[in-house]
């Protein structure tokens, strides 16, 4: 039997697996599960795992923001930010976000139960998932130009 384990361009491909059912939280403390997230959905998803001390994540997080109204024009995505700040800190996420400016949605994995399902050991971390909410893509840290991989993989997950 032959395993092949592959990686495009540094980027760690997903084999289609879908997202684990867990609880996360809106700013406002209110629990959502990540299916009642994707419920509804007819285009890709852009998950990303951040924090507000982590600034490669900041980074990420601002050039997404510039990018996401292009991106979601021509292919309906929906970048989801889901913050792995502890119960501790997680009253810092809702402001921070406010004074970024931020237009995609934000949630909050406070006792890290999606972190740990998806074995998610660094951040930032993102993943792309296609409109049947298959994991089809994921990536660890960030560099400058990443997002244009990031932008090919969501082309390809819209398809």
């Amino acid at each position: 039997m032959l395993i092949v384990v592959g990686t495009v361009w540094g980027q760690d491909t997903a084999s289609s697996t879908q997202l684990p059912l867990v609880t996360l939280k809106k700013l406002d403390g209110t629990p959502i599960t990540t299916h009642e997230l994707l419920s509804g959905q007819s285009g890709p998803i852009v998950l990303d795992f951040w924090a507000t001390w982590c600034k490669p994540c900041i980074q990420e997080l601002s050039t997404l923001a510039d990018m996401y109204p292009e991106w979601k024009s021509a292919t309906g995505v929906r970048i989801i930010a889901i913050s792995i700040d502890d119960a501790r800190n997680s009253k810092k996420v809702a402001p921070f976000v406010r004074g970024r400016g931020w237009e995609f949605e934000v949630y909050l994995d406070e006792n890290a139960d999606l972190k740990r399902a998806l074995n998610i050991n660094e951040i930032p971390h993102t993943f792309v998932l296609n409109r049947h909410g298959q994991i089809v893509y994921q990536h660890k840290s960030y560099a400058p130009g990443d997002e244009d991989l990031l932008w090919e993989a969501i082309k390809k997950a819209a398809e």
